[in-house]
């Protein structure tokens, strides 16, 4: 298999230069256990964090985040793109981009502002009129922030924070169709999942779920039987969410991963068969692997594992194999997954990728 491979470039630190090529075993296979392998470059980029395929055409999206922008690039080759049209401003860093299961429209989520940015996709793939939807509010605004009233006082440690101590910044951070029309939304910096739902052509916001103030919800994973998992950056927890009968969304209940202080959360995927979940942990740079209980409703620990790589900010699960990406170790590791207990053996395969922080499967 073949993967295109996002990264880190000069502008925010990085060592990558655009999106790259992964070989992952045979690329005619639709398997991943075999020698990784990078290819280098397919396309020069300024930091395409992200990435996402439209469904139908070979058009693959990026998130410039530095710039703030979706660039589209159309497959020239097996393993080459080109930029079609120019990049598409979007909103302070823009870390994230989901496109339409009917292939209609795509959505940005812009992490520095807090922006989910919409935008039509032409017959070719091609993304134009961005349009912002609207805010979220802090649904914690009414209670007050003693730590920040604290930091407001002292002047100091206000001004290192470098925001208001007082108002907290909306940090919108992905975004997820589902199959029904509904897209869910996270909001990192409010402690937000927004609900959206397909209304005369447009999305209008349905309804807000708040978090724990302060665990800061990052990404999403759908289970198969109707229940969204939802990896938390700053407490390091999974969280249960669901609608009820009557369309309104709730939270069942969350599980730790088991994070060590300063550890923050990274990805969050399925297992092959949805029995299992896996959530990253940077810092102490492990995975959590989480069993799947009841309906979906529930999880639970199973276990804890190293990693492998320094700053395990993305990973894929591919029929029986993990692949981690390891953005401060610059590399991508396989592992091969117990189908008994779902935790990851001892790594099988290693390869060198600069900046690595996103992997998407070449069609």
């Amino acid at each position: 298999m073949r993967l295109f491979t996002g990264g880190y470039t000069a502008d925010m630190g990085g060592q990558a230069t655009g999106i790259g090529m992964l070989q992952a075993g045979s690329s005619d296979s639709a398997f991943v256990d075999g020698a990784l392998g990078f290819g280098g470059e397919v396309v020069a980029a300024d930091s395409p964090s992200w990435l996402a395929a439209h469904p139908t055409r070979d058009v693959i999206y990026a998130t410039l985040e530095k710039t703030g922008a979706v660039q589209a690039y159309t497959r020239t080759g097996e393993s080459t793109l080109a930029p079609l049209g120019d990049p598409v401003p979007a909103g302070e860093a823009t870390c994230h981009v989901a496109v339409a299961p009917d292939g209609r429209e795509l959505l940005a989520s812009c992490w520095g502002d807090g922006g989910v940015v919409r935008m039509m996709l032409d017959a070719d793939g091609r993304p134009s009129d961005p349009r912002r939807a609207p805010a979220a509010s802090d649904p914690y605004d009414a209670e007050p922030d003693f730590d920040a009233i604290r930091a407001q006082v002292l002047g100091a440690a206000a001004e290192d924070a470098g925001e208001d101590p007082v108002s907290r910044p909306s940090r919108a951070h992905e975004a997820r169709y589902l199959a029904d029309g509904t897209v869910v939304t996270t909001d990192l910096g409010l402690d937000l999942v927004r609900i959206w739902r397909p209304v005369e052509g447009r999305l209008r916001a349905h309804q807000q779920v708040a978090l724990p103030r302060g665990c800061g919800p990052r990404h999403t994973a759908w289970h198969p039987s109707g229940h969204l998992y939802v990896v938390t950056e700053f407490s390091g927890e999974v969280f249960v969410l669901a609608p009820d009968a009557t369309g309104s969304w709730r939270v069942l209940g969350g599980v730790p991963l088991g994070a060590l202080p300063g550890d923050t959360g990274a990805e969050i995927a399925l297992g092959r068969d949805g029995s299992f979940v896996y959530a990253g942990l940077r810092g102490s740079d492990t995975m959590a692997v989480l069993r799947v209980r009841g309906g979906g409703d529930a999880l639970e620990p199973a276990a804890l594992v190293e990693t492998g790589v320094a700053w395990p900010r993305h990973h894929i699960v591919v029929r029986d194999t993990l692949l981690v990406e390891g953005e401060r170790s610059h590399e991508v590791v396989s592992s091969t997954l117990d189908p008994r207990t779902g935790v990851p053996g001892r790594i099988r395969h290693r390869t060198t990728v600069p900046s690595p922080t996103h992997l998407l499967p070449v069609r």
